[in-house]
């Protein structure tokens, strides 16, 4: 049996640099009937655990530790017992909401996650922070980019631990390399594919 893919968007506020703005955040928890994992864990954790229903979490995976990623990791993590999956080179941020308590894991590059049958393969992708990874779900030809590519482009690089040239370069290498075709699941907004955003990134280069 396939795993299915459940979307769920969660509101609140995203800090960062001594500034504050509202966001809509995606949640992405990938599985089947018994068990899943949870993709990101912002804002509202007691939605994100009533979307769990009841299902076995076998991890929790950080794209990136901004506080709109994480602020409900903590607390979504002890109601599932699940095990917190973070890049350690976003450290630095998520200290920044969490001071007192590390991640539970620390999540390398090519890392694999079996789930429901399915593979959940890490990729990491720095530029939009240090430490941001995307998860390729290869058997159902999508990956989750979280804040590194969205609809229409990269991910924001103007705050601090961010670099445009190095989420380009990430991008390009990483994730444009995967089948045109293949579904991009973003951390806001909506879904793209990689064909799509080729030719968008063809643009920035002109």
């Amino acid at each position: 049996m396939s795993v299915t893919i459940e979307n769920l968007v969660t509101s609140g506020t995203f800090s960062l640099d001594g500034g504050t703005w509202d966001v809509d955040n995606n949640v992405w928890i990938v599985g089947n009937g018994d068990e899943c994992v949870i993709i990101d864990s912002p804002h509202d954790a007691e939605a994100i655990i009533s979307q769990v229903r009841g299902r076995k979490v076998l991890a929790i995976l950080l794209t990136h530790a901004h506080n709109d990623h994480i602020g409900a990791a903590r607390e979504v993590a002890e109601a599932v017992g699940a095990p917190i999956y973070l890049n350690p080179e976003d450290l630095v941020l998520w200290e920044q909401v969490y001071p007192d308590v590390k991640p539970d894991r620390d999540l390398a590059d090519g890392e694999e996650f079996q789930v429901g049958g399915a593979t959940l393969t890490a990729i990491h992708t720095p530029g939009h922070s240090p430490g941001s990874t995307c998860f390729l779900l290869a058997d159902e030809g999508t990956v989750f980019t979280g804040d590194t590519l969205f609809n229409g482009g990269p991910g924001a690089t103007g705050r601090s631990y961010s670099d445009y040239p190095t989420i380009l370069a990430s991008i390009r290498e990483r994730l444009l390399t995967l089948p045109p075709e293949t579904v991009v699941r973003t951390g806001h907004g909506d879904n793209t594919t990689i064909g799509a955003e080729r030719e968008t990134l063809a643009k920035v280069s002109q």
